[in-house]
């Protein structure tokens, strides 16, 4: 697999879910990618009800009541939302 290549069958979402302080997703090939809320402002301010509401996508997961998702690529190669900041850390 080339280091471009991120939408394969293996990469392929299977389950996400979120706790208070992380979103974990969980990959065809069995990997479990973790991400702290903050890098996505839009599910940190979400309430637990609507980021329980998740579809699966080919490249990625999406949460319909939000109106946003996030990619598998950006989760493994740690991209956070624009504007993202972590708890505590000056604008």
């Amino acid at each position: 697999m080339s280091s471009l290549e991120f939408e394969t069958e293996e990469m392929r979402p299977v389950s996400a879910a979120c706790d208070a302080d992380f979103v974990y997703v969980t990959l065809a090939d069995g990997r479990q990618i973790r991400a702290p809320l903050w890098w996505y402002p839009f599910l940190a301010k979400a309430t637990p009800e609507q980021r329980a509401i998740v579809d699966m996508q080919f490249s990625g997961v999406w949460w319909p009541e939000l109106d946003e998702g996030v990619s598998v690529k950006g989760l493994l190669l740690g991209w956070k939302a624009p504007g993202a900041r972590a708890p505590g850390k000056a604008a």
